[in-house]
């Protein structure tokens, strides 16, 4: 029971301070929200000026619209948009299917392929044709998102032509959904499996040399019997905490890659929200992935406590 409240009380201790830090980071960027909204070459009056700030709530102290902040969390309202000018949740909801349709494949193909590969590699003799799958996999988890999502976009969308240029969809056909996807998706999924290879590949050696599986070994269990009934287990309890971190990562990932895409999602609604200083925006959507990704680390924890029973209380 008390190790129930401790991590509860670690979680609402971690949401206030995630929390916080995101009223504070938008506010300290350079650049006025009003004067990036108007433009920089309108000239206003003073009064309208004041007018526009007052309507914005920009007038207000930091401490009230910390305050406000809160008040409007709680209520689970998040504001309106300066940019879009509609509700903040209205705008959220409308992007993060099509950024969940981007990430969730990426996600559970980059865990099953980077764990299931990552495994088999890290087990026996270091063949060549490993040592070529792990240069090929620390050679994209090296390489920037962006770069590599522009070299692709060139070679199969502009040069071959064999998949669109930008967009999620032209004519919204089951095909035509699939072909806005399946690059984005394949460029996603490669990063997420070449650090999860890196990763299981590592643990798995680290396990391979344990007492356990050499006892295995002297009851006659050997192979790939014996990875993945004894050392698998053990050797993925790190890539849950990966895993679960991975919504973090990928959703940055996203950003860039639906940038070079010009994909219609959350990335490009966060990158427009960053370049106007639109605080409302930035709030809601950083509230939304720090809702996805402490919710992900707690359902990591339980899956911890699942595999390895020795976390289990007593």
């Amino acid at each position: 029971m008390n190790l129930n409240k401790t991590r509860i009380l670690r979680i609402l201790l971690a949401l206030i301070l995630i929390f916080t830090l995101n009223f504070i980071i938008p506010r300290i960027m350079p650049g006025d929200p009003l004067v990036l909204l108007v433009g920089e070459d309108v000239v206003l009056d003073p009064d309208t000026i004041v007018e526009l700030r007052k309507e914005l709530e920009l007038d207000i102290p930091l401490g009230q619209q910390y305050i406000n902040y809160w008040s409007r969390v709680l209520r689970l309202d998040f504001g309106y948009s300066y940019h879009y000018n509609q509700k903040v949740s209205r705008l959220i909801l409308s992007r993060m299917p099509w950024t969940l349709g981007l990430l969730l494949p990426s996600i559970i193909l980059g865990a099953f392929l980077g764990t299931i590969l990552g495994a088999v590699s890290g087990w026996g003799k270091n063949t060549p044709l490993k040592k070529v799958l792990t240069g090929l996999n620390l050679a994209i988890y090296s390489t920037p998102p962006y770069f590599l999502a522009m070299i692709c976009l060139y070679l199969f969308a502009v040069h071959w032509e064999l998949f669109p240029l930008k967009g999620f969809y032209q004519s919204g056909t089951s095909w035509d959904l699939l072909r806005h996807y399946f690059l984005p998706v394949v460029l996603m999924s490669s990063f997420s499996t070449s650090r999860n290879y890196m990763i299981m590949r590592g643990s798995v050696l680290q396990e391979k040399d344990k007492w356990y599986v050499l006892y295995a070994r002297a009851k006659g269990i050997s192979g790939h019997r014996l990875l993945f009934r004894h050392v698998f287990k053990n050797a993925v309890l790190p890539m849950v905490t990966l895993i679960a971190l991975d919504f973090g990562f990928l959703f940055s990932g996203a950003l860039l890659v639906e940038i070079v895409f010009s994909m219609n999602g959350m990335g490009t609604l966060i990158y427009d929200a960053v370049l106007s200083r639109d605080y409302p925006l930035l709030q809601g959507i950083f509230l939304v992935i720090t809702l996805m990704v402490v919710f992900a680390n707690l359902a990591a924890e339980i899956c911890y406590h699942w595999l390895d029973p020795r976390l289990k209380p007593r």
